[in-house]
């Protein structure tokens, strides 16, 4: 059996599953996954660096962040055409004028 590497004492644990999973539910579910952890995956990451927290979940939290960002960016363009869709309809329902008699 392989055994897991030992985090060293004192060191905060990494949340990398953490961030992987709502990263990916930014993509899938809802863009505001994908924003909590692009954030939460910057801080952790500093936080690896600055050896307060556990590094053996950077992949995880690397991952992760992206994942988010990916996820964040597809929600922002999705609500962007949205709008546009709706200022484009509304705008031809004016000129057309509106279905009224």
């Amino acid at each position: 059996m392989s055994q897991m590497p030992m985090m060293t004492p004192g060191m905060k644990p990494h949340r990398g599953t953490m961030i992987l999973v709502l990263g990916i539910c930014g993509i899938v579910l809802c863009f505001v996954c994908g924003i909590v952890a692009f954030i939460l995956g910057g801080k952790d990451l500093k936080e690896m660096d600055a050896g307060t927290m556990d590094p053996t979940g950077r992949g995880m939290t690397k991952a992760g962040r992206i994942c988010g960002l990916i996820g964040a960016i597809l929600g922002i363009l999705v609500i962007g055409i949205n709008l546009l869709l709706l200022v484009v309809g509304v705008g031809a329902a004016a000129v057309s004028g509106g279905g009224a008699p």
